[in-house]
């Protein structure tokens, strides 16, 4: 999947607090590979994600191998504009 760098930062940004950890949990991973996966380059922890940046407009695009954390946060974000229009 591609998707803009800047897209990207936008939907972690937009994450209620919390949702990293959320995130990390469900999944069964370490939260700084979510942070990772966002574009965070704090290597020494966590795992080095599975992602490719062409430079471009927007702070180009983020080419993602897996979207499995992606879905989670849009997930978590839908879940957000639910309870917050209730």
């Amino acid at each position: 999947m591609n998707i803009t760098f800047e897209e990207l930062r936008r939907i972690k940004h937009a994450l209620p607090t919390g949702s990293i950890a959320r995130i990390a949990q469900d999944l069964n991973i370490d939260e700084q590979t979510v942070r990772n996966y966002f574009g965070a380059h704090n290597y020494e922890e966590g795992q080095i994600v599975e992602w490719h940046l062409e430079p471009g407009p927007n702070g180009g695009i983020v080419h993602l191998e897996d979207t499995t954390i992606l879905e989670r946060a849009q997930q978590i974000l839908s879940e957000s504009d639910e309870a917050s229009s209730n």
